[in-house]
């Protein structure tokens, strides 16, 4: 997920005091379901709920926000966690670092005993400062930067595989399945990009193959011909972009009109539906995705997946199975620590072994990364993903 430079991120962890009397500069687009005083009443536990609801990945937070609240109406209607029901209180970080710091602050101040969500790893990163601060914990349930549990703090739990085993992964599928000698990398400038697409070609280095190429374009550019035509010079076996699928569904076009030779792959952040459209569903033809698992090709999640297209007529996004994981984490925690205090929540899941997931058991390293990475490797054919095998 996005990033940003440690530069960025100092300047923004600068700003918090003047960003917490300011608030979030973005409303919510749900509810929001703030309680003064204590985040845990007498009847209900407070939670706080940090996606992006406006910007370019607003879809994914509608996605994120809708499991986060299934995985909690369904807690609820099971009479909730130590006598007490769920309450959500979300907020929009945009994906933007000072709005990201913002929001976690309007968290704090509505005294949350701990948040879930978390797309943008450039809206995460600063915001995880705040919750350590605070001594909150977060359960980040897409945003996946090394930078985020390299930061050291001990009560922010991420439970998607990080930018490391995702490399791992680009590069193997590349260079061992596809049998890539000479590889392409490009990125978006953005610091998540740029950390993805250094992991990988260290990993493709590694792995025997030699990158040709390794270059950063600007995501809001509407013309890649000129690093395109560049790119097609050098005959490349594979190129793979660690951007998000608003600039890579219009590289992709452009890259098969062009004829640039070889397959073309994108990171995480471009897994959506949405990039064969921009691409088109011939020139999408053969595109690999690497990613976490996602629900629709687990069979755990069939029955999951036909529940939530029923209750929002829309099928589930890239991360909303592990979203609602993330709650279900949550909650599970709250529980075993047999108290609401952030400090006792925070103990409960560092402790956690083997939580049932879709994407697999859950357990923790000691810095909150995820023990055992689950990447794959989806296809696009006939414009529908697949696994690739």
């Amino acid at each position: 997920m996005k990033a940003f430079s440690k530069a960025g991120m100092a300047l923004s962890l600068l700003s918090l005091l003047t960003l917490t009397a300011c608030g979030t500069n973005s409303a919510s687009s749900t509810p929001s379901n703030s309680a003064s005083g204590s985040g845990a009443t007498k009847g209900t536990i407070l939670i706080g709920v940090e996606t992006p609801m406006t910007g370019s990945s607003a879809k994914m937070g509608v996605d994120m926000n809708n499991a986060i609240q299934m995985a909690a109406n369904q807690i609820n209607a099971k009479g909730g966690v130590l006598d007490k029901k769920i309450k959500l209180t979300f907020q929009d970080d945009a994906c933007d670092p000072q709005t990201a710091a913002a929001a976690a602050n309007k968290l704090v101040s509505e005294n949350v005993v701990a948040v879930v969500g978390g797309y943008c790893s450039g809206a995460v990163l600063p915001a995880t400062g705040v919750y350590h601060q605070a001594g909150i914990p977060m359960v980040v349930t897409a945003a996946n930067s090394a930078e985020i549990p390299a930061q050291g703090y001990k009560d922010i739990f991420l439970i998607n595989g990080t930018t490391t085993a995702q490399a791992e992964t680009a590069a193997n599928y590349m260079v061992k399945t596809l049998g890539a000698k000479n590889i392409a990398i490009l990125n978006d400038n953005s610091a998540y990009s740029q950390d993805l697409a250094n992991r990988t070609k260290s990993a493709v280095t590694k792995d025997g193959a030699k990158v040709i190429a390794f270059d950063a374009i600007d995501p809001q550019a509407t013309d890649y011909t000129t690093e395109l035509t560049k790119l097609k010079a050098l005959h490349p076996d594979a190129t793979y972009f660690t951007g998000y699928y608003s600039a890579g569904g219009l590289i992709l076009k452009q890259f098969k009109q062009l004829g640039v030779s070889g397959a073309f792959g994108v990171g995480d952040g471009a897994n959506d539906p949405t990039i064969i459209k921009i691409a088109g569903v011939q020139n999408a033809q053969g595109l690999f995705t690497t990613t976490s698992p996602t629900p629709q090709f687990q069979a755990s999640a069939k029955s999951w997946v036909q529940q939530y297209q029923k209750e929002f007529n829309t099928a589930p996004g890239p991360y909303s199975a592990l979203s609602y994981d993330g709650m279900r984490l949550l909650a599970n925690a709250i529980s075993r620590a047999g108290s609401t205090s952030s400090k006792a929540i925070i103990s409960a899941l560092a402790a956690t072994k083997g939580f049932p997931t879709f994407g697999g058991p859950v357990s923790f390293k000691s810095d909150g990364e995820l023990a055992k990475s689950n990447f794959v490797v989806l296809l696009v054919k006939n414009g529908q993903y697949q696994l690739a095998k």
